[in-house]
């Protein structure tokens, strides 16, 4: 599985996320989980995300550390998801070598150059949220067709993506899609996940994209 497909549906987790959820949510076939912690002590983000990483090998799948470099390395991440103001990505790849897999937030097409470097970009907010304060306006899909024109890896929205909101960010050139309440906060997040993973294959076999 490349990280394109790994990618395809991205799932944000915080401390507060019971392992049980995170357990079917990867068994339901989430490729990818982000661990996102600004609150707790570092000593417990650390324990928090050591067993997650451990879950994610289970489960096959990849895990990312939000922001933190040292909690990611620290951690034994397959790599870290950088903000615009964290350490620039091409930075965190000399620090912790090729074998990382770096990720980065991005807006618009100005903040591509502080990109270079990263294996995927996250692009958003594509819509509305309310799961992270300093979200910022939504950028709508829009954006997305502009940063896959100018970023060469895969490209990932973010941001109020749920079910029936998938096929127009695929359709613009996205591999996948990164959630936070439209899974966590489902009745079912498992089955919340496979209805995101089933919506984001048809939306690319729709396109053609393999």
């Amino acid at each position: 599985m490349d990280l394109r497909e790994r990618l395809s549906v991205y799932v944000i987790v915080s401390g507060a996320t019971p392992e049980g959820v995170v357990d079917r949510v990867l068994a339901a076939g989430v490729g990818s989980l982000q661990y996102r912690e600004k609150h707790l002590p570092l000593g417990e983000q650390l324990r928090q995300a050591r067993r997650l990483r451990e879950q994610c090998r289970r489960a096959g799948a990849l895990f990312f550390v939000n922001d933190r470099l040292d909690l990611a390395m620290a951690a034994g991440a397959d790599g870290v998801h950088l903000g615009q103001s964290d350490l620039p990505p091409a930075e965190a790849r000399r620090l912790w070598g090729p074998q990382a897999l770096i990720g980065a937030s991005c807006a618009s097409l100005e903040e591509i150059p502080w990109s270079a470097g990263a294996d995927y970009v996250g692009v958003g907010p594509i819509y509305a949220t309310a799961s992270k304060d300093d979200a910022g306006a939504p950028v709508g899909v829009e954006a997305i067709e502009r940063i896959c024109q100018a970023f060469p890896g895969p490209v990932v929205g973010i941001g109020g993506i749920g079910p029936g909101r998938v096929a127009p960010i695929i359709r613009a050139g996205a591999c996948g899609v990164s959630v936070i309440s439209a899974v966590l906060d489902a009745p079912d997040p498992a089955a919340a996940a496979r209805e995101l993973l089933r919506e984001v294959k048809h939306a690319l076999a729709e396109t053609g994209t393999p």
